[in-house]
């Protein structure tokens, strides 16, 4: 199951990952310093992508992931052979119909297409709610940066 790297603004679910508030310990210090830089590294690239592409711009919830991740990899493809055609004018690309996306029924219908039924969503959505299983992943998440990342001669 893939997660979120986000700032405290959001509730603690299992597919949101923030940093703790004030770290309390080198292994906290480590990761918050390295979630916070990942996720404005992301933010940006995801806006990027975003203003290039109106099917990002769509709530896909409800959609499988392996469709998202083929949507995702495939608009990443475009933009890297664009960059690499166009080189600096890519960067300067403005969209018009920015926020405007395909029609509704197009849409509806996509989305339709992809739902899962709603039992299974009902069942991950608690899961996804679940405060320990949260806790659990952020410890998780610490323990292996730190040992990935930890500073020489540290412990």
């Amino acid at each position: 199951m893939g997660y979120y790297l986000c700032d405290d603004i959001y509730p603690e679910w299992l597919y949101f990952v923030k940093s703790p508030p004030m770290a309390t310990n080198p292994k906290e210090a480590r990761f918050k310093k390295m979630q916070e830089s990942t996720r404005k590294d992301i933010e940006h690239a995801f806006g990027v992508l975003q203003t290039r592409w109106g099917v990002i711009r769509s709530p896909a919830r409800g959609w499988y992931v392996e469709h998202l991740k083929d949507i995702m990899m495939c608009c990443i493809i475009l933009h890297n052979m664009i960059v690499e055609n166009e080189g600096k004018r890519a960067a300067h690309w403005r969209d018009d119909d920015a926020g405007h996306g395909a029609s509704s029924s197009d849409s509806t219908e996509s989305a339709r297409a992809t739902l899962v039924c709603f039992e299974e969503y009902v069942q991950k959505d608690a899961i996804l709610r679940d405060r320990q299983i949260h806790a659990q992943l952020q410890h998780d998440l610490i323990e292996h940066v730190w040992a990935r990342f930890r500073p020489l001669g540290s412990e």
